[in-house]
């Protein structure tokens, strides 16, 4: 297995491949993917755009296109979601970050498979999707969830497959509170793992959940093709069927 790894977003991406390597060539495009994300989209940078639009130099209909595709898609979310998703900080400013890293990710996977690679997983701070086997004699890719309690130990082991081959997961236990909840919600979930058939999915129903709580997780289970844990306070663990066919046995 060849694994390549670089640093963007404020966290570590790894691409590991099975039968073909990444050239550097593709490892360029892939890294440029991120950075050009990450400089237009990334409200810790004064000079991107959405900083511009944060402080109000820029108005949303003036800017470039691919921020309002964005900011489209991020309100097609939150509608989805009942608003347990949103775009807007509790003060008003637009921030995407809780779909720009997933879209990174989706990005690299279409560079990938344009280059020919069948066999790879990108993850990006522990999200991550994934393509074709992880090696000849096992099917699908097999990976962790960690404890959010304790974070040198699993909670779970899964097989990500063709069906459900991009994961993500949300909370507070390495990060705090970092995500915006409703009130009646700050007790309910300390972590949220979502399995989906894409990454972007993935990434904004953990994190729906967990802004969301139980209502959240009761909609997203009826409304979505999804294998979804829980974890809550006490530390109890709740798994939809879906997620307990995916544990790796």
């Amino acid at each position: 297995m060849a694994v390549h790894s670089f640093e963007a977003m404020g966290t570590m991406v790894s691409i590991r491949t099975t039968g073909a390597d990444v050239s550097s060539t593709l490892l360029a495009d892939i890294t440029q993917s991120f950075a050009s994300l990450n400089e237009k989209f990334s409200l810790y940078l004064d000079d991107s755009e959405i900083s511009q639009i944060a402080r109000g130099e820029r108005a949303l209909t003036d800017s470039s296109e691919e921020m309002r595709e964005e900011y489209a898609r991020a309100l097609h979310w939150r509608e989805k979601t009942d608003g347990a998703f949103t775009p807007h900080r509790p003060d008003g400013v637009i921030d995407l970050s809780g779909t720009i890293k997933a879209v990174a990710i989706d990005a690299a996977t279409q560079l990938l498979h344009g280059a020919g690679v069948k066999n790879f997983s990108v993850n990006v701070g522990g999200d991550l999707t994934t393509s074709g086997n992880q090696n000849a004699e096992i099917p699908g890719w097999i990976t962790g969830i960690v404890d959010p309690a304790h974070s040198e130990s699993l909670l779970a082991v899964v097989r990500l497959n063709p069906e459900f081959p991009a994961m993500a997961t949300s909370g507070t236990a390495e990060r705090g509170e970092h995500i915006w909840r409703r009130p009646e919600t700050t007790k309910d979930f300390v972590q949220a793992t979502v399995i989906a058939h894409d990454i972007i999915t993935a990434d904004v129903l953990a994190t729906a959940i967990i802004s969301g709580g139980h209502s959240a997780l009761n909609q997203i289970t009826q409304n979505f093709a999804v294998a979804v844990m829980t974890v809550d306070r006490d530390g109890a663990v709740l798994a939809n069927p879906s997620f307990q066919e995916l544990v790796a046995r």
